[in-house]
């Protein structure tokens, strides 16, 4: 039986901490489906298919991954995709408490979908999206934070 995990997330724009996650949690599975959320409740800087595009080429060099966009309920994508677990990422003792109340709600919703929490490397869990997105809009370097194509695609998008 093949073993499927969904990590999701609205990915606006990947970040180092998202490819540390989505990398280890990629080695824990058959298949990892970057799913990227089309409703999200933030105002997005990249439209879905830029997000999903940036998200494919930081991720070809892993073979059990797909991205794939979503919409609806996450139980119901994962349900379709006939994934075992869900991934998580936790950066910090801040995002336990949302995390925590939004995984008890899928296993209310899917009782047989397993939530799994995994934190990036020490050193990347300060970024995050929302961040960077500030420091490159005011001329900041954030080479450090994201793969080069989305320094490139930051910078044209800001430029627009």
């Amino acid at each position: 039986m093949m073993r499927r995990a969904i990590y999701p997330g609205s990915f606006d724009p990947i970040t180092n901490g998202h490819l540390d996650v989505l990398q280890r949690a990629a080695g824990l599975f058959d298949e990892l489906i970057v799913a990227v959320a089309q409703d999200n409740a933030k105002q997005s800087l990249f439209t879905l298919e830029e997000r999903v595009e940036l998200l494919i080429g930081a991720t070809e060099h892993i073979p059990n991954l797909r991205v794939m966009p979503f919409q609806g309920l996450l139980v119901d994508f994962a349900k379709q995709q006939s994934a075992v677990a869900l991934v998580r990422g936790l950066r910090a003792v801040s995002d336990f408490e949302f995390e925590f109340q939004l995984a008890l709600m899928n296993r209310k919703l899917e009782p047989n979908l397993e939530t799994m929490f995994l934190m990036p490397r020490e050193e990347l869990t300060y970024i995050s999206s929302r961040l960077v997105k500030e420091i490159s809009r005011l001329g900041g370097n954030v080479n450090q934070f994201v793969p080069p194509h989305v320094v490139v695609a930051l910078k044209k998008k800001q430029a627009a």
